[in-house]
């Protein structure tokens, strides 16, 4: 789907948050590195899915209403074969129906395992002041336990992104502390510049997060995106 598509089925759906799968298309659209997901609406689907792409696989639930999908078991990591792949869609489905009775379930994404690398996240928030601001730091769970972030408002130079970087006090992870993989300094840098330029050129976008994004000493990946819509006016 088009970025036009997807906004138009979210206005017509009444929703400001979209799907995993919607936000990893918009992103792909403005050549940002997303780990593709893919639709499955029953248990068949998800296993047949799961053989094309390739094992291991990740199962995640598929619903507008469920924000934090790990919370409430709507996850299922490095699954190997066809029979994890049918159990993880049960214990997804299950999980999510006792923790949200009342949320709209489309079925379960289903991508590629990513190789794990330095865990980092972009994200953007509007101030009311100051209009888009984007946020560099640790990411995954790290994220809210550490609060190592930077900010600057958009639209970002170069300058901009390589400073966000080199602000947060986990810069030593990303250099390669004690014997681990460096990140991609550059291509972060890059990646930030492209999520500014998207962010600046969308301004129906109210809230970003790529979260967790790997980065590798050559290149990097969001794992994980979430975007909120601004209300239809």
């Amino acid at each position: 789907m088009t970025k036009n598509e997807i906004l138009k089925q979210a206005r017509k759906d009444n929703r400001t948050q979209l799907t995993e799968i919607e936000s990893k298309e918009l992103l792909k659209e403005a050549e940002i590195p997303v780990v593709e997901a893919k639709l499955a609406r029953t248990k068949k689907e998800a296993v047949a899915m799961s053989k094309r792409i390739g094992f291991p696989v990740v199962l995640k639930i598929v619903s507008p209403d469920v924000i934090h999908k790990s919370d409430s078991g709507g996850v299922k990591l490095g699954l190997s074969n066809a029979t994890q792949v049918g159990n993880a869609c049960s214990e997804i489905l299950s999980a999510v129906k006792k923790h949200y009775p009342k949320a709209k379930i489309q079925g379960v994404s289903v991508q590629k395992m990513a190789r794990t690398g330095v865990e980092v996240i972009i994200g953007m928030t509007k101030d009311a002041q100051f209009g888009p601001v984007l946020m560099f730091g640790l990411g995954g769970i790290l994220v809210e336990v550490l609060k190592d972030v930077s900010f600057r408002i958009v639209p970002l130079v170069k300058r901009d992104a390589r400073e966000m970087i080199k602000e947060i006090k986990g810069y030593p992870l990303l250099e390669g502390y004690r014997g681990q993989e460096p990140a991609d300094v550059p291509y972060l840098e890059d990646l930030i510049l492209k999520v500014s330029d998207f962010v600046d050129k969308s301004p129906e976008i109210k809230e970003l997060d790529l979260n967790p994004i790997f980065a590798y000493k050559n290149g990097a990946v969001a794992v994980d995106a979430r975007v909120i819509l601004e209300p239809a006016s």
